[in-house]
């Protein structure tokens, strides 16, 4: 049930894990809030424990080496923080793609964590999971940042995968100065396949936002014989071309880190398989696309 502050219902989320600083989630020093819950069943997810909710199976709990983690008496798991080692084996030994360490927080809880590092934030970035499926907690905190006068600088951008229907974008519209997008695949069949759904939104999504200037990046994985962005590289490049000049291009290089299951069968992208793909791309496209620093 939502907490009641100030003669109003708060909104709450359901939260995987809180960054109070992190420069590779937008731009600028940000503070990031991870949403538990994902729409989409990525083949290559690097945090599938992101994807569902706890169903309060009990695996965990007898694999936790520090007694972190117990059964209440309605056979709910219960997370004992400050027992907690983030030793992550109950993240290791979960076959349900979920977390038991999930935090609910009220809008008021971000805020406090926002003005406790107000000075060194360029802004805040709500990511996942897909952060989307918590859209009126999302513009709620939005909105509060922005009414604020001490923290209204602070950009506010969302990390998402694309799904939200433009009905969604509108409604967050107001208050949002970013998202990132990824576009995971060409064609509709090779993305039903790596996601387990269509990507008609996530292209209605990239149109809306590059209207409305609120693009701030396109992602693309490279998924060497295995996606089909290299292999629909022209039509691809066409595409990106027509954007903004103001859109971010970032191309990700497939790597196994939190991988699991099928995936970790797949080669990883190499750092020459990456030249090649954004040489290929850049020829059409001609501007400024980031690549990776680091293959691991």
């Amino acid at each position: 049930m939502a907490r009641v502050y100030n003669n109003k219902t708060e909104k709450q989320a359901k939260v995987s894990r809180v960054l109070t600083f992190s420069c590779v989630d937008g731009p600028g020093n940000r503070l990031v809030l991870f949403l538990q819950g994902c729409n989409f069943d990525c083949i290559t997810c690097h945090n599938p424990h992101t994807i569902n909710h706890c169903n309060h199976c009990g695996d965990c709990v007898s694999a936790c080496p520090s007694n972190a983690l117990q059964k209440d008496a309605l056979g709910k798991v219960i997370w004992n923080v400050a027992a907690c080692t983030h030793c992550d084996q109950c993240i290791d030994i979960c076959s349900h793609k979920s977390s038991p360490k999930i935090t609910t927080m009220t809008v008021s809880d971000v805020m406090a964590e926002i003005q406790k590092n107000q000075f060194f934030l360029s802004g805040i970035t709500i990511s996942g999971g897909e952060a989307t499926l918590q859209l009126p907690f999302i513009i709620e905190l939005f909105r509060e940042i922005k009414e604020d006068p001490q923290l209204a600088h602070l950009t506010c951008f969302i990390d998402s995968n694309g799904s939200l229907p433009i009905s969604g974008w509108e409604r967050v519209l107001p208050y949002l100065d970013g998202a990132m997008i990824d576009l995971k695949s060409w064609q509709e069949e090779t993305h039903q396949w790596l996601v387990g759904r269509g990507n008609h939104r996530v292209f209605e999504t990239i149109r809306f936002l590059n209207e409305t200037n609120k693009l701030h990046e396109v992602r693309l994985l490279h998924i060497p014989n295995k996606s089909d962005l290299d292999s629909e590289v022209e039509q691809v490049g066409q595409y990106l071309k027509a954007l903004s000049s103001s859109v971010q291009i970032r191309l990700n290089a497939f790597q196994h880190h939190g991988v699991v299951g099928q995936a970790l069968q797949w080669s990883k992208c190499s750092r020459e398989q990456m030249e090649t793909f954004h040489d290929k791309l850049h020829l059409i496209v001609k501007r400024p696309m980031l690549t990776p620093d680091v293959y691991t």
